[in-house]
C-alpha cells in the first residue's frame, strides 16, 4: 500500500510563511538594483494587503513587480543555482522528517512553481509539485501575471487523487489552500517526528553545494533595507581598500586590516622562508575566495605567486600578487610549476574553483607530482552582505563586492608539512597524496570531502564545463 503526503511549501516545509524575501532575490539576481528596489518600496502596499485580508492581491503584486519583462530563462536560472541555498537554510527539519516518511510526496506552494520546483524535487525528495504558473509572451519574457489562483490550486491538488485520499496534509491551520478536507489526517505545526522511525525516513534532505549569486543574506524587507542603505558606503569602502592593498607594502597589511574592518585571523605556525634550497614550498589551500592567496601573502608578510585558472583580467590588473595563468594542459601546467617553484615558494587551489558551502571539492593531484615540500593551509572565510565568487555572473566584480563587506573575515590555519613518506617521494601516488591532504584539511575545518570537481561546479552553475581547448590558447 502507497501512503502519500501533501505539504505546503510556505510555512510548512519553510518556517517562514512569507515568500517576499524570494522575489527580492529573483528581483536582485536576475535583474539588479533598480528593480530590487522597486519591490522594496511596493511592500508596504503588499502588507497593507495582507492586512486588509486581500493577500492574494499582494501576491499578485510580488510576482508581478519581481518579474515582468525578464526572459523566464533568467528566473529559471536563479530558481535553480540562487534560490535553493535560502529555502535550505529556512527549511523545518521535524516538518522534513514528517514528510520524508511517505512513499508520495506532493508539494502545494503560493509561489509560480518555476521558483520551487527544483529545489523540492531535487533536495526534499517531492514527486509533485502544484503551484501557479508564469505567463510568458512568445518572445520568452514574462508578463508578470501567473495563470492560477489559490482555489485552482487546490483543485489541481485534488484531480492527483481522485481514486485514492492522501494519507496525511501538512500544513497551517490558517492555510488558505483548501487541500485538507481530501486528506485522511491533518496535521500542524509544531511538528514534532517519531526520531525513532526510519521505514521510509532519509537521514537529511541533499545538502545544497553549489550555488550562485551575490546576495549572501536572505533579503527580507528590513535586511534589504539594510543592504540599500549601505550600498554607497560600501563602494566607497571597496575603493579605498582595493587603493590601500595597492599601494602599501604587503609586510604592513595584516596590522592594517583591521583599521578598514577587516579581521584576519592565523592559526598554526607559518613557515620561515628559506633561500638555503633550490625549491620553494608550495602552499595548498583550501579556495573559499579568489582572495585566499592574497590573504596568505598578507599573513606571510610577503608576496607569494598564486596559480590561477579562470581568475578575471580585472582581478589580475587589481591583485597585489603575481598570479601565474594555467592552461588546463597537464604538461604545460606541470612546466609552470617547476619554473615557479625554482624560484621560490607558491600557493596553489587545487579544487580549481571555490566552494562556499562547508565541502572541499576534489583536489587534483598534479601539485603532488612536483615537489615533496607541502604545507598544507586551511582557508575559511565569512561576509555579511555579498558573496565574492561567480559562476554564471561578471567575475571582474569578485574584489569589488569581497570589499564592499562591511567587516570581512578570514581563517587561516597552517598545518605541518608533510612529512617525507606522505608524499611521492615514499612511492604514494599523486592521487593518495591529493586524497590525505583534502581529508586533513576538510578534518582541521569540520568540512566534507566531496568527490565534485570543476567541470561539476560550472555545469551545475553555468549550463557549461569551462573547459580551455588547445587552439584557443592563443587568444
Amino acid at each position: 500500500m502507497e501512503y502519500s503526503i501533501v505539504s505546503e511549501f510556505e510555512g510548512t516545509l519553510l518556517k517562514d510563511q512569507d515568500p517576499f524575501s524570494y522575489f527580492m532575490l529573483v528581483a536582485f539576481e536576475a535583474s539588479g538594483f533598480i528593480r530590487f528596489t522597486l519591490l522594496l518600496l511596493t511592500w508596504p502596499v503588499i502588507r497593507f494587503l495582507d492586512v486588509l485580508g486581500v493577500g492574494d492581491v499582494g501576491l499578485k503584486l510580488m510576482v508581478f513587480v519581481a518579474t515582468v519583462g525578464l526572459r523566464v530563462s533568467k528566473t529559471e536560472l536563479v530558481s535553480r543555482v540562487v534560490l535553493p541555498k535560502f529555502y535550505m537554510d529556512d527549511v523545518d527539519m521535524e516538518a522534513w522528517r514528517v514528510f520524508s516518511r511517505y512513499d508520495k510526496r506532493v508539494v502545494v506552494t503560493k509561489m509560480p512553481r518555476i521558483m520551487v520546483e527544483r529545489f523540492v524535487k531535487e533536495h526534499l525528495r517531492a514527486d509533485v509539485v502544484v503551484g501557479s504558473e508564469l505567463v510568458v509572451n512568445r518572445f520568452g519574457f514574462a508578463t508578470g501575471f501567473v495563470d492560477g489562483d489559490i482555489g485552482s490550486i487546490s483543485s489541481k491538488v485534488a484531480k492527483l487523487f481522485v481514486n485514492d485520499e492522501p494519507s496525511l496534509g501538512l500544513g497551517r491551520a490558517t492555510s488558505s489552500f483548501q487541500f485538507f478536507s481530501i486528506c485522511k489526517e491533518q496535521m500542524h505545526p509544531p511538528f514534532i517526528s517519531d526520531k525513532n522511525h526510519h521505514d521510509h525516513q532519509l537521514l537529511r534532505p541533499l545538502p545544497v553545494i553549489f550555488h550562485d549569486g551575490r546576495l549572501a543574506m536572505r533579503p527580507t524587507p528590513s535586511t534589504a533595507l539594510l543592504i540599500l542603505l549601505w550600498m554607497p558606503f560600501g563602494i566607497l569602502l571597496s575603493i579605498i581598500r582595493i587603493i590601500i592593498s595597492e599601494m602599501l607594502p604587503l609586510r604592513i597589511m595584516l596590522y592594517l586590516a583591521p583599521l578598514t574592518g577587516c579581521k584576519i585571523v592565523v592559526k598554526g605556525k607559518p613557515p620561515s622562508p628559506i633561500s638555503s634550497s633550490n625549491s620553494g614550498v608550495l602552499f595548498v589551500c583550501t579556495h573559499r575566495t579568489l582572495m585566499d592567496p592574497v590573504v596568505l601573502s598578507i599573513v606571510l608578510m610577503r608576496k607569494i605567486p598564486a596559480v590561477t585558472y579562470s581568475l578575471s583580467r580585472l582581478s589580475e590588473i587589481l591583485s597585489p600578487i603575481p598570479t601565474v595563468r594555467l592552461t588546463r594542459i597537464k604538461e604545460v601546467d606541470a612546466q609552470k610549476f617547476k619554473q615557479e617553484l625554482s624560484k621560490g615558494d607558491l600557493v596553489v587551489c587545487p579544487e580549481g574553483t571555490t566552494c562556499r558551502e562547508p565541502f572541499l571539492l576534489r583536489f587534483s593531484g598534479l601539485f603532488a607530482e612536483l615537489t615533496d615540500r607541502i604545507v598544507p593551509v586551511a582557508m575559511n572565510y565569512k561576509v555579511g552582505f555579498f558573496h565574492a565568487n561567480t559562476a554564471s555572473g561578471w567575475k571582474a566584480l569578485d574584489p569589488i563586492f569581497f570589499c564592499m563587506n562591511p567587516r570581512p573575515f578570514y581563517e587561516v590555519t597552517f598545518l605541518d608539512q608533510l612529512p617525507a613518506e606522505a608524499t611521492c617521494s615514499s612511492g604514494k601516488s599523486p592521487y593518495d597524496v591529493a586524497n590525505y591532504v583534502q581529508r586533513i584539511l576538510a578534518a582541521t575545518l569540520g568540512f566534507e570531502c566531496t568527490k565534485f570537481t570543476r567541470k561539476d561546479k560550472y555545469i551545475a552553475l553555468a549550463g557549461n564545463d569551462k573547459t580551455v581547448s588547445c587552439t584557443s590558447l592563443g587568444t
